[in-house]
């Protein structure tokens, strides 16, 4: 019986097949469409999103090839209200925000499967799920069948694994339409800006793909006119950049148009089905948030279900899964919405906030420091969630328990230096003296162990780069590894033989 089967292999899927192959279960991948896909509205790779790939081994030379830091030009009425700077590096140790197509990102997932020894089955919809409290029943459209341990539903906003479960999707449009096409054209522009223009009730925004010539172009339907398809929509967007920039599209790679949704599950578990990505939340790409937003989840829960299904957890540490990555799932949905109706609303008050008042706050830097660290997703925190200690200060100084821990300068034990994250996923750290590291391992598993840290104490880090639990005392450990697993049982123990560890 496969231990998980993931369905869905866009970003959040195959981040989580990886994650869990990775950690040696048992994954297989489902997917309705007939291969991959050859377009992607998701464009954003955050901070946040390089880290989930770098501690999956599949950010490969992805930074290479994307667009690296980039400005925002806001033109409203032929006058600039904003030139800013973002996308840029928010700390030292971690990467700039990039522009790069979902497609790159996908290859890359999948590239890092294969070499995992996963595989994807394209053309496998999936028409009934059943779940039972020792095993979910599948049945496929092709009338085949598959009985599983554990499905992880990864399979976009028309999620069947959520429809199966019966767990709802509330929420509501937030605009009209929006139009979107990939086109070649010489913008006369810089290729580091995003631009956005202005003009009465109209609106177009233009984003830079890697590439001499390929923007992305985004603007929100005529309202009362017909709803516009294929080679109209690109015609129409044509217009509106002639309009703004003089300039004429030479060739379409596609285009498409779509409703702007923001919703999410009223629950992300339901017994032996979880859900992850767009399966749980869907959001305005306003910010390029969603598709990092997935990773987060499908790593998060990944680790996670890897315990339970190596006897290491019991089955309730997935209710920590939804209690720690619903509240970001509802900030970026808030940002998002916030972002979308400033940029895009036509009424009197959503221009006149957005010229007069949001403008000439973005123009300082301290907003635009403000703005980029929320869109790197890098001050994600779990510290009021159930693993977390919310007021106990941790080390380093002012690090709490659930804080993202920085990707600092570590020693091996053989003396040489490495980056903390590069040590993680699907293992932990244990950052300290070497007395923590064999009760760590006996309890989790695959455990580096890390020179550092004050005399007598440990920290220990969580496969997601966040702190698990620090201190002094052996038996604190124990209790908060009891608190993450449940109490140790030599039954719930059993089988693993000798722990799994990493002298580094």
């Amino acid at each position: 019986m496969t231990q998980v089967t993931v369905v869905g292999a866009g970003p959040t899927g195959l981040t989580a097949a990886a994650a869990l192959l990775a950690a040696g279960v048992d994954v297989s991948v489902v997917d309705a469409a007939p291969g991959p896909a050859t377009t992607s509205r998701a464009l954003g790779l955050q901070p946040r999103g390089a880290e989930v790939l770098n501690r999956i081994g599949a950010l490969a030379n992805l930074p290479n090839r994307g667009l690296a830091g980039w400005n925002l030009v806001v033109v409203a009425d032929g006058q600039t209200l904003i030139h800013s700077r973002v996308g840029t590096s928010v700390t030292a140790e971690a990467q700039s925000g990039q522009l790069i197509s979902q497609v790159d990102i996908e290859a890359a997932l999948r590239d890092r499967l294969a070499w995992l020894g996963g595989t994807i089955e394209w053309n496998r919809r999936l028409a009934g799920v059943v779940s039972h409290e020792d095993h979910v029943h599948l049945t496929f459209s092709d009338g085949t069948e598959r009985i599983v341990e554990w499905v992880v539903g990864a399979d976009g906003a028309h999620s069947t694994v959520r429809t199966a479960a019966g767990i709802g999707f509330r929420g509501a449009p937030l605009l009209e339409r929006f139009l979107l096409a990939d086109v070649h054209v010489d913008v006369g522009r810089a290729r580091d800006t995003i631009y956005a223009w202005f003009d009465g009730a109209r609106s177009l925004a233009a984003i830079p793909l890697p590439g001499a010539d390929l923007w992305r172009l985004m603007a929100p339907e005529d309202e009362g006119g017909a709803e516009l398809e294929g080679d109209d929509i690109a015609e129409r967007l044509g217009q509106q950049l002639a309009a703004a920039t003089g300039a004429s599209i030479r060739a379409v790679q596609w285009a498409s148009a779509f409703h702007i949704q923001r919703r999410i599950a009223d629950r992300y578990r339901s017994g032996r089905l979880l859900l992850a990505g767009d399966a749980a939340h869907i959001h305005s790409p306003v910010g390029g948030q969603g598709m990092n937003t997935g990773m987060g989840d499908a790593e998060n829960l990944a680790w996670k279900l890897a315990l339970i299904v190596q006897g290491r957890a019991e089955h309730r540490l997935l209710d920590s899964y939804e209690a720690e990555r619903r509240p970001v799932a509802e900030g970026v949905l808030e940002m998002t919405s916030r972002a979308t109706m400033l940029a895009f609303g036509h009424t009197m008050m959503a221009t006149t906030l957005r010229d007069v008042v949001v403008a000439p706050l973005v123009r300082t830097r301290w907003v635009q420091r403000r703005a980029t660290q929320a869109m790197s997703q890098l001050d994600v925190s779990y510290s009021r969630g159930p693993l977390g200690s919310v007021g106990r200060l941790s080390w380093p100084r002012g690090l709490v328990t659930g804080d993202r821990v920085p990707n600092r300068l570590c020693t091996r034990r053989d003396g040489t230096a490495v980056r903390l994250h590069d040590t993680l996923g699907p293992g932990w750290a244990l950052i300290g003296t070497e007395a923590f590291v064999d009760m760590a391992r006996e309890r989790l598993g695959d455990v580096a162990s890390l020179r550092g840290g004050a005399r007598g104490n440990a920290m220990l880090v969580r496969p997601d780069g966040h702190l698990g639990w620090r201190g002094s005392r052996p038996a604190a450990m124990s209790d908060w590894l009891d608190r993450l697993s449940g109490p140790r049982t030599s039954s719930a123990r059993g089988g693993h033989g000798r722990p799994a560890g990493r002298d580094i």
